[in-house]
């Protein structure tokens, strides 16, 4: 943790670490999440004394949840698609593929 960070963002660093963990992430993964969203708050705030564009101009980290994971351009992971699918009772999703998803759960 920097130091340059306040006890709020202290506080908000390792609750998103715990979280990170708690869903099984590895340490070091949950700690460069957690740097990274602090760090993106800080910026949304204007706390931090640099800041990309897409810092200030994106959706912040706590709204946008996981519509983008992380890994590439395809937005949410299909099994989080399938999870939205079950809470919607969608028919056939066992079967479905992540594009059928999208479709189905309304993207």
């Amino acid at each position: 943790m920097p130091r340059s960070w306040s006890k709020k963002r202290e506080r908000q660093y390792e609750h998103i670490k715990e979280g990170v963990l708690a869903r099984g992430q590895s340490e070091d993964k949950a700690e460069e999440i957690a740097a990274r969203t602090v760090n993106k708050e800080r910026a949304r705030a204007g706390e931090a004394r640099t800041s990309s564009r897409t810092s200030t101009k994106d959706i912040s980290p706590g709204r946008r949840g996981g519509l983008r994971s992380g890994r590439g351009p395809g937005g949410r992971t299909r099994d989080q698609l399938y999870e939205e699918a079950r809470r919607k009772n969608v028919e056939g999703r066992s079967k479905m593929n992540k594009a059928e998803l999208e479709r189905a759960v309304g993207r």
